[in-house]
């Protein structure tokens, strides 16, 4: 009776098992809602989940939408002095500047942070000629599709491509990095603040501040008196003061401060940069 018993249930067990896997999902909806069911019964990684849900969304989602926009481009002139270039490649932490002719719907190609620093390394150092260490521009649309962009960047072994409008114009650029975080998250980096490191000094009164900064803690910092009565963290009234979830690389000014956002996706705020005012008409141009 009880191994009558026994292999009823496994039957049934295996019965619900090949029921649940040979559905047939009709459409991509149906797909992930299997998926998360999946993850409901504890058969997929909550993380996991997220991943694939970004994989299938990436071909939904153009360029134009996770590009970095035109005017918050860092770019350096084609006719820029090492002394000139130095400090922007130190303080931006990036890896990759577009160089620019007269504008900056003239790119003329791209130039490599370690390309630079090698020139310093090099005994032989000679004339600075800009053109010898850039490398060829990689040019897409804004319709792009981000599972193609990724495609053509693995393929090519591109990092970044500038992106242009129907007229040909600049409008932007985007980099391996942006279509990466559609699919798996925000991707911390070297330069990344560390999570038991709230705010950190970074140049003539500039901080790079987490958005999980408990208020109480950046009022002693900056010794000012920012109410906590709505919200528990600086990430909580920045998003408030914006009105919406900002994207990367906008900026606001904030009861004393420039912000620029550093790190978001489509749900929160991760990393800001902060530079306290030191007259109250410092243009938000000055810290982009």
């Amino acid at each position: 009776m009880i191994k009558d018993l026994s292999r009823n249930g496994l039957r049934n067990c295996i019965d619900r098992i090949v029921s649940f896997f040979s559905k047939q999902p009709r459409d991509r909806e149906a797909l992930i809602e299997i998926l998360r069911n999946s993850e409901g019964r504890n058969l997929l990684d909550p993380d996991a989940l997220a991943m694939i849900e970004g994989a299938l969304h990436v071909s939904d989602i153009q360029v134009r939408d996770i590009m970095i926009p035109r005017v918050q481009m860092i770019v350096i002139k084609n006719n820029s002095e090492p002394k000139n270039i130095l400090p922007i490649v130190l303080e931006s932490g990036h890896s990759r500047f577009p160089v620019i002719g007269n504008d900056a719907d003239e790119v003329l190609g791209i130039l490599l942070a370690k390309d630079f620093l090698n020139y310093f390394a090099d005994d032989k150092q000679g004339k600075f000629n800009i053109k010898d260490l850039m490398r060829s521009a990689v040019f897409v649309p804004e319709s792009k599709r981000l599972n193609v962009l990724l495609r053509e960047f693995r393929s090519s072994r591109n990092h970044m491509a500038i992106v242009v409008d129907e007229y040909s114009c600049v409008s932007g650029l985007v980099t391996i990095e942006d279509v990466i975080e559609e699919i798996v998250g925000n991707i911390q980096d070297e330069h990344d603040i560390e999570e038991e490191e709230h705010i950190i000094p970074y140049g003539h009164h500039r901080y790079t501040v987490s958005a999980m900064t408990p208020i109480n803690e950046f009022n002693d910092y900056f010794k000012i008196s920012l109410s906590d009565a709505e919200y528990d963290t600086i990430g909580g009234l920045i998003l408030n003061a914006f009105g919406h979830v900002p994207n990367r690389g906008e900026l606001l000014e904030f009861e004393g401060f420039n912000v620029k956002i550093l790190r978001a996706d489509k749900r929160r705020i991760y990393l800001m940069r902060m530079t306290r005012l030191e007259q109250p008409s410092v243009p938000l141009d000055d810290i982009a």
